[in-house]
C-alpha cells in the first residue's frame, strides 16, 4: 500500500470526512484492524479564503505547493487537496513536486462518464461555479456542465462559508439546495456534482432521486484505489 498525501484544512470539517473515508475504505479492502498509510498537512483556512478574497491565487497556490512538498519529504507517494477550489493552482502544485497530484475533476469525470451521462449541474463555491477551471477540465473529459443562477450561486457560497464550514447544518439550507438542484434538472442536467467537498455534509443521495456525485467521497476512495495499484 503506497502512502498517501492529504492537503486538508480547506475546511477541516470535510478534511475530517476524508480522513474517515480513506480509512473506512482501507478496512473495507483488507478487513481486520488495517487502515491506511497517510500523512495530513492541515493548513489555516483563514489565510486561504483571504488570498481566495483578494484574488491572491498565486499565493494561496504557493502555500499549497509547499504543503505538497513537505509531504512529498514525509514520504507520500501521492498527494490529494481536500478542496475542489484549490484545484484552481494544481499547476503551481504540481511543479513543486515529483509525485502525482490527483486532480479532482478528473477523478469525478471518470465517474459520470462511467455513470454514462453527458450534462451535469455543478454546485460549489462561486469560484468553482463561475470560474472555468473546473467545468473545462470537465469538457475534456466529455462532460457538458450547468450551474445555477447568479443569485443562487451567491447564496449556495454563503451556506458554504457561513454554515458547512464552521459545521453548521441547517435543514432550510438543505431545502434551498434541493430547489435549486431541481432547477438545474429542468434545465437538462442528467445529474448533480456536489463540487464543494463540504456539500455532502448537507446533502447526500437519500435527500432526492437525483444522481449526485459527492466529490468527497469519489476522490477519497480514488485516494486508496491508487495507493493499491503497483505500476503508478
Amino acid at each position: 500500500m503506497k502512502t498517501i498525501g492529504l492537503i486538508g484544512g480547506m475546511s477541516w470539517e470535510s478534511s475530517a470526512e476524508y480522513y474517515r473515508i480513506v480509512n473506512e475504505e482501507v478496512k473495507r479492502k483488507l478487513g481486520g484492524l488495517h487502515s491506511a498509510n497517510c500523512i495530513l498537512y492541515s493548513v489555516d483556512f483563514a489565510e486561504i479564503q483571504r488570498y481566495q478574497l483578494e484574488g491572491e491565487w498565486n499565493r494561496a497556490g504557493e502555500v499549497l505547493a509547499n504543503a505538497a512538498y513537505s509531504l512529498q519529504l514525509a514520504g507520500a507517494d501521492c498527494v490529494v487537496i481536500c478542496t475542489n477550489t484549490m484545484h484552481k493552482v494544481s499547476d503551481v502544485i504540481e511543479q513543486k513536486i515529483n509525485i502525482p497530484l490527483l486532480h479532482i475533476a478528473d477523478t469525478i469525470a471518470k465517474q459520470i462518464n462511467e455513470s454514462g451521462l453527458k450534462k451535469v449541474g455543478l454546485l460549489g463555491t462561486k469560484y468553482t461555479m463561475e470560474q472555468d477551471f473546473y467545468t473545462s477540465r470537465l469538457q475534456l473529459n466529455g462532460i457538458d456542465s450547468v450551474i445555477p443562477k447568479l443569485e443562487e450561486r451567491e447564496i449556495i457560497n454563503q451556506i458554504i462559508f457561513e454554515e458547512l464550514c464552521l459545521g453548521i447544518i441547517k435543514e432550510s439550507s438543505r431545502e434551498y439546495y434541493l430547489k435549486v438542484i431541481n432547477r438545474l434538472v429542468d434545465e437538462g442536467a442528467e445529474g448533480i456534482i456536489l463540487g464543494c467537498t463540504e456539500i455532502g455534509l448537507l446533502v447526500k443521495q437519500k435527500h432526492t432521486d437525483i444522481p449526485l456525485f459527492d466529490t468527497t467521497m469519489i476522490h477519497a476512495i480514488e485516494a486508496v484505489n491508487h495507493a493499491f495499484r503497483q505500476n503508478e
